[in-house]
C-alpha cells in the first residue's frame, strides 16, 4: 500500500464514520419499507458492479448507477450502500484491497456528492417539473460523475502507479465517451420507471413538488 492509498484510507473511514454517526441506522430495523429499499437497491448496484471490463489490468471500467442510488436512497443511505458494494467486490477479487480508500473517495463519495449536490441544487434553482427532474437530476448528472470518476482516476493511475500516461489515456481514459451516454441513459431510465410506476420509492421525489398544480 502506497501512502498516498494509506491517507485516502484514513479519510474514508473517518469520513464513513462520521456519515454513519449521523445516520438513524435503526430505522432499518423498524422500517420494513426503508430495509427493502435499502437492502434491494444495494443488491442491483453489486450485480451490476460485478460486470466489468479491461483491457489492462488494474484499469477496468463498469457502470455505477450511484445517482439513481442518491436519488432514491439520499445521500447518507447511498453512500453507506455503495460503501458496502464496495467492500463486498473487494473482499471477492474484483477489487485490490490497497485500492479501498482511493475506490471509495474516488468512486463512491465524490459522484454521490455531486449527483446530490446537483439534486440540491436544481430543487432550489430551477422549476420543479419532472423533466427537469429526469434531466437535470439523473440524466446529466449520470454522464458528469462517471467522466470525473475516470478523470481523477486516470489522474491517480498516473501519479501513484507504474502505468505510463500513453498506456492510461489508450486503456482507461480514451473510454469515457462510450460511457458516458449509456450511464446517463441507465440512470434516466431508471428514474423515469420508479417516477412514473413506484415514486414513493424515491426519497427526493414528491409529486406534490413535480406535479400537483402544474
Amino acid at each position: 500500500m502506497t501512502f498516498l492509498q494509506f491517507v485516502a484510507l484514513l479519510i474514508s473511514c473517518f469520513m464513513l464514520l462520521a456519515v454513519v454517526k449521523n445516520t438513524q441506522i435503526s430505522a432499518l430495523k423498524s422500517d420494513t419499507k426503508m430495509q427493502h429499499r435499502f437492502f434491494g437497491a444495494t443488491a442491483l448496484v453489486f450485480i451490476l458492479w460485478i460486470f466489468r471490463t479491461g483491457i489492462t489490468e488494474g484499469l477496468v471500467v463498469h457502470f455505477m448507477w450511484l445517482t439513481s442510488l442518491s436519488l432514491v436512497l439520499g445521500f447518507r443511505w447511498a453512500l453507506l450502500s455503495a460503501s458496502i458494494v464496495l467492500v463486498a467486490v473487494t473482499g471477492l477479487g474484483y477489487e485490490k484491497p490497497s485500492m479501498l480508500g482511493i475506490n471509495w473517495l474516488l468512486g463512491v463519495a465524490i459522484p454521490i456528492a455531486i449527483s446530490y449536490g446537483i439534486f440540491s441544487w436544481s430543487f432550489h434553482k430551477l422549476p420543479k417539473n419532472v423533466f427537469v427532474y429526469l434531466f437535470v437530476c439523473a440524466f446529466f448528472p449520470g454522464a458528469i460523475s462517471i467522466s470525473l470518476k475516470m478523470l481523477m482516476m486516470s489522474a491517480y493511475f498516473a501519479g501513484d502507479t507504474d502505468l505510463t500516461w500513453n498506456v492510461i489515456y489508450q486503456n482507461y481514459l480514451l473510454l469515457t465517451p462510450l460511457m458516458l451516454f449509456p450511464e446517463a441513459f441507465f440512470n434516466g431510465m431508471t428514474m423515469t420507471v420508479l417516477v412514473v410506476h413506484k415514486p414513493q420509492w424515491v426519497y427526493t421525489y414528491h409529486d406534490k413538488f413535480y406535479i400537483d398544480n402544474k
